[in-house]
């Protein structure tokens, strides 16, 4: 949901906020202004001569809401449905009514963490947290949703296996309630390396041990794979032996965490069809942060990224 360095973070933090109005358009560098996504992503297909294609079906596919923060939600949902899927990652209660106006599913909810440095693995936040999820796990299920995403924030001298007993004792307190309303607590996966240091889930291990201690079909991990890759590799055996743990993934290139094509190390129809092999029935979101700089090209960025992952 999230990303890179402080100023990504904190791009998140707002991107439901503050949206950018004007956006800008291909080649020809002709200014959009108040025109709608849904005749960008149709002229994009007739400047390229192609038909719209049917997706296949078999893959969920989603897009996180941050990564097109010039867009405006309703934007961003006109791009969706005109590219064939019809998900958004990472959508907070103020926005839910305009994806359902557009038919659109919140496919990972967001707005009851703190942060995402002081999470479930530090006692310290944990009454601030459970009344916040507590009430937010009431307002995924009155709104029809079951994704509800969590953090398992930073370290600060705290041992992994501290954090991780700590993390227990402070999901336990929620999770019944979430089972009750059928709502489902997934925990990214960060790599420390890189984006996110000191964070305690930046490993596959520590966060499958924390399923397994849990024991609930409403906690899951949402598997990063661009974090996962700069944090252990070995991706698709991890996804094929621990596929029970994971009920979500994030998509991005490495290096850079841009587009998912050729340009970068990881090999995504192959990812995607390990996915689909397990049995998965949830959904794959791009969280690519988009090179182009006008909204034609990312745009044609993220029609890319779906056809790629479209197995």
């Amino acid at each position: 949901m999230t990303e890179l360095n402080k100023v990504q973070v904190d791009e998140y933090s707002t991107s439901r906020r503050k949206m950018l109005k004007q956006l800008a358009i291909g080649a020809t560098g002709m200014g959009l202004i108040g025109h709608s996504a849904n005749l960008m992503a149709s002229e994009l297909d007739a400047s390229s001569g192609a038909k719209k294609s049917a997706l296949k079906g078999n893959i969920h596919h989603s897009v996180a809401r941050w990564t097109y923060g010039d867009l405006s939600i309703s934007e961003l949902c006109q791009v969706a449905k005109e590219l064939g899927f019809s998900a958004i990652d990472l959508v907070g209660p103020d926005d839910w009514p305009t994806l359902k106006q557009y038919g659109i599913h919140s496919s990972m909810c967001n707005g009851a963490e703190l942060n995402l440095t002081d999470g479930w693995g530090d006692k310290q936040y944990h009454a601030e947290l459970v009344e916040r999820y507590h009430r937010h796990i009431d307002l995924v299920a009155d709104a029809g949703y079951t994704n509800l995403i969590c953090f398992s924030g930073n370290k600060r001298g705290i041992a992994p296996e501290v954090g991780l007993e700590n993390a227990v004792q402070g999901l336990q307190q929620i999770l019944p309630h979430a089972e009750k309303r059928g709502v489902v607590l997934q925990m990214e996966l960060f790599n420390s390396k890189v984006d996110h240091p000191d964070y305690f889930a930046d490993n596959s291990a520590w966060g499958i041990a924390l399923c397994k201690r849990l024991n609930s079909p409403n906690f899951k991990l949402l598997y990063d794979i661009y974090h996962m890759q700069i944090s252990e590799g070995d991706i698709i055996r991890t996804i094929t032996d621990n596929h029970q743990y994971f009920g979500h993934y994030h998509t991005a290139g490495v290096p850079g965490r841009h587009e998912i094509d050729d340009s970068q190390e990881l090999f995504y129809p192959a990812i995607a069809r390990a996915i689909l092999s397990t049995g998965f029935k949830g959904y794959l979101a791009q969280e690519f942060i988009p090179v182009p700089e006008n909204m034609t090209d990312k745009i044609e960025s993220l029609k890319k990224a779906i056809q790629i992952c479209d197995v």
